[in-house]
């Protein structure tokens, strides 16, 4: 199986187990980012033993959906993705993103 395709099959069960646990908002974050630092993690191995790697849109793809804490933990424990201008750029733009949806999700649909 192609690992970007694995990535995705286990964020899709993530949702979908999230769905059936009670706080499945709570629940869908915290899997997300776990599932965003084992993937952080991963693909640092990768790095360095010239494995297969993980794609940057998949990386961005994670932080964007909630996993954006875990991408920066994933980040800062295996020295992953720091120095790498592009794709810093478009992480801190995706954070921001998902910070200004929650913003307005807790505004106008969680009152």
């Amino acid at each position: 199986m192609n690992l970007n395709r694995f990535c995705f099959l286990l964020l899709a069960l993530a949702s979908m187990g999230s769905a059936f646990l009670p706080h499945p908002v709570v629940m869908w974050f915290l899997f997300a980012n776990l599932l965003t630092v084992v993937i952080y993690g991963a693909d640092k191995m990768a790095a360095r033993k010239a494995w297969r790697r993980v794609p940057e849109s998949t990386l961005l793809m994670f932080g964007l959906v909630g996993g954006w804490p875990g991408a920066i933990v994933g980040q800062q424990v295996f020295r992953h993705k720091t120095q790498k201008q592009p794709f810093k750029t478009w992480f801190i733009i995706s954070v921001m993103v998902n910070i200004v949806v929650l913003v307005a999700l807790s505004r106008y649909v969680w009152q």
